[in-house]
């Protein structure tokens, strides 16, 4: 099976058809999503707080982010991977957004990086495509700035911070990424942001209008602790699945039920003739 590349994702596009973007964390999952034909695997700096049980994303490290990565493109045979960029390693400065893309790349076998922010980054993705390495862009709610904005709020709500959403998008494009996230902004706000650039716009919680839509797996899994968005939707809940499954281990294993005659192992008779006549010499 083939990769997916920058240009197959277009093409799809252009064709008028919506790209299915998810993120992973780990090989099974990841292997799980390529199979049933995602066609974008984020390997999100959301691991912080859906896998490491964190407040925020701040404090995930790139050699975490390089570790994970690296698992998830190994369970890849079709779809994208994106390597997302944590807090800290790009906005430094040039030299260190372009050197530390470059450590996704090659310790972490992924197929481009994604970084947060607008006309702020746009010298680093500026750089960093220029180096080589396909860069997606993430505009409106940005995690990594929460504390800027005083919280996890909608962003592009006033006239005043539509615009500025707008000129982010413009200045990444013209940066050089191939496609821009914009995430918890009003639909009709998207649509204008459309207008303004030709690049793939991938939406999560900014309306139908997107040329697709990214979505946490553990999000639509139910597996996840706490408030959750209001543009999450739980397409199966694993919770009680997964907590039934443990507490019939836990009930099986009280009663010596489990392990039955069919999971345990055995010697083949003469093999134990043999041990019992080894043991008798042994003096034990």
């Amino acid at each position: 099976m083939v990769k997916l590349s920058i240009s197959d994702i277009y093409k799809k596009i252009h064709e008028g058809n919506k790209i299915a973007l998810m993120t992973a964390y780990d090989y099974p999952i990841a292997k799980l999503e390529d199979e049933a034909g995602i066609d974008i695997i984020l390997v999100g700096d959301s691991i912080a707080t859906t896998v490491f049980g964190k407040e925020d994303t701040l404090s995930v490290s790139i050699d975490d982010m390089i570790h994970h990565t690296e698992a998830v493109s190994r369970a890849c045979n079709r779809a994208m991977v994106i390597g997302d960029m944590p807090f800290m390693t790009y906005q430094t400065s040039v030299r260190d957004a372009i050197f530390n893309a470059g450590r996704f790349i090659s310790e972490g076998k992924c197929d481009a990086v994604k970084l947060e922010g607008g006309r702020n980054v746009a010298e680093k993705i500026r750089g960093i495509i220029d180096s080589g390495i396909p860069v997606m862009g993430h505009i409106g709610l940005l995690p990594q700035s929460y504390h800027r904005y005083g919280g996890f709020k909608v962003q592009g709500k006033s006239a005043e911070g539509a615009v500025e959403l707008i000129r982010d998008a413009i200045a990444i494009e013209k940066a050089g990424v191939f496609s821009i996230i914009v995430e918890s902004v009003p639909k009709n706000v998207t649509e204008l942001i459309k207008k303004y650039v030709k690049v793939p716009v991938f939406g999560i919680g900014a309306g139908e209008k997107c040329d697709g839509q990214i979505i946490v797996v553990y999000d639509i899994l139910g597996l996840t602790f706490g408030k959750t968005p209001k543009f999450v939707k739980v397409f199966k809940d694993l919770k009680p699945v997964i907590k039934s499954a443990v507490s019939e281990y836990i009930k099986e294993v009280e009663s010596s039920e489990f392990p039955a005659d069919k999971y345990e192992y055995h010697m083949d008779e003469r093999e134990r003739e043999r041990l019992d006549q080894l043991l008798k010499k042994m003096e034990l």
